[in-house]
């Protein structure tokens, strides 16, 4: 009896002492540290070393509110190292006087600059960078030797060829408008439409039948209107030297009034002030289809010979367009709505086209600032497709010659610095 106690109680010894091992292997493979790749334990908590050589400089072509920070990494902080200590590095930012303290972020590792755009013009701040380690330990700061503060720039200067073509073009629009005023005579292509207005004119001086021009919808703010009112000066003149009526329907007051002044001026240049009258120019309505549904009842009941369409339009292109054709008038179009363009080339003899009704302005008055301005658009262009045609060649051969660095750098600095926003 004795003997089978001794073994019980042996028995027990040896389970317990087995469960107490086990226990202490399960709590070590809790509690073991973390392995790096090579299979090394990583220090969990171990000091790491802080960065150094903080430097805080004004941001660049900029408004004021920005300051680059720069540091040189911690010696811990190095990519062949395993495991890795450094898990990135703290940014603070305080007043010159140390108040206001405060964590602005915390970039990854390897990452040695951070911009701070929070910051007041003029305003003193001072920076510090702090190493952040396994289990959130901090080295002691990188910190700056004086205080830092943001300027306001007068001018972007990433954005020089930008300037220096605005400047080309400008500086062609004044060139050419002088050179017009001293009585350079420039040459303008001549526009096919323009010379189809005397033809207009003429058929409907031998018909007997008037002529109609709609100086468009928009009022005489708008670019086109004024293009179209320089038009109706040349067709009035034609049509006052041919002994023709024209009638000059409008949907806008301030309209009416230009286009009568207009007309009157260029009676008075013909020799035929008498012939002039106010109630063929008139005002309308501002509605668009009730001064549509007026304007195609006049050409139904009138059937006028010449029909002028110069300025703003928009719906209601077609419907002046096929019915002056449905009354067999000579038309001619202008407008620099591109959606309406297609509408005015199939029902009308002749459109100008978009910047056409602008060239046809100038061409008509000789005004030295329309004349110039042309011209110098004319300029833009031109170095426009220079500027194309040198990038596609470039980067054409940098697409053919991958290994070149010149080809590479060329077609970076045409891209970014001379058509974008200013690289360095």
């Amino acid at each position: 009896m004795r003997r089978s106690v001794n073994q019980i109680g042996r028995r027990l010894t040896l389970n317990c002492a087995l469960a107490v091992v086990a226990s202490a292997c399960c709590l070590a493979s809790w509690t073991a540290p973390v392995r790096g790749q090579e299979g090394a334990a990583a220090p969990v908590g171990t000091a790491v070393a802080p960065p150094s050589g903080l430097i805080a400089t004004d941001h660049p072509n900029d408004t004021g509110n920005a300051i680059d920070l720069k540091w040189t990494l911690s010696p811990d902080d190095v990519p062949d190292k395993k495991p890795r200590i450094v898990r990135g590095y703290e940014i603070h930012r305080s007043l010159a006087d140390g108040s206001d303290r405060e964590k602005l972020t915390q970039v990854a590792y390897h990452v040695g600059e951070y911009t701070d755009r929070s910051c007041e013009p003029g305003l003193d701040y001072l920076y510090e960078v702090i190493t952040v380690g396994l289990g959130e330990v901090r080295s002691t700061p990188a910190t700056l030797e004086r205080p830092v503060h943001g300027v306001l720039q007068w001018f972007d200067m990433s954005r020089a060829w930008f300037g220096v073509i605005v400047l080309l073009v400008c500086g062609a629009v004044v060139v050419f408008t002088e050179l017009v005023k001293s009585g350079r005579n420039l040459y303008v292509r001549e526009i096919a439409g323009l010379k189809a207005i005397e033809e207009a004119i003429g058929r409907a001086t031998e018909m007997g039948r008037p002529c109609l021009f709609v100086p468009g919808l928009l009022d005489i703010n708008e670019p086109a209107t004024v293009a179209g009112i320089t038009l109706l000066s040349h067709v009035a003149k034609l049509s006052a030297e041919y002994e023709s009526a024209i009638d000059v329907p409008t949907s806008r007051s301030l309209v009416m009034t230009a286009a009568r002044e207009t007309v009157h001026a260029a009676y008075l240049a013909a020799g035929r002030p008498e012939a002039y009258s106010d109630d063929r120019i008139t005002y309308i309505s501002e509605e668009q289809f009730a001064y549509v549904a007026y304007l195609t009842g006049y050409m139904v009941r009138e059937k006028p010979a010449a029909c002028f369409y110069a300025g703003t339009f928009f719906a209601e292109s077609l419907i002046l367009a096929e019915t002056g054709n449905s009354i067999g008038a000579i038309q001619v179009a202008g407008t620099n709505e591109a959606a309406q363009l297609p509408f005015f080339v199939a029902a009308c003899d002749y459109t100008l086209i978009g910047e056409e009704l602008f060239a046809a302005s100038a061409y008509l008055s000789k005004e030295p600032h329309q004349l110039g301005s042309l011209k110098g658009q004319d300029a833009g262009k031109v170095l426009a497709g220079v500027l194309l045609t040198v990038g596609c060649i470039v980067a054409t051969l940098a697409a053919l010659i991958p290994a070149s660095p010149v080809l590479a750098y060329s077609l970076y600095f045409l891209k970014e610095v001379v058509l974008g926003k200013g690289g360095t």
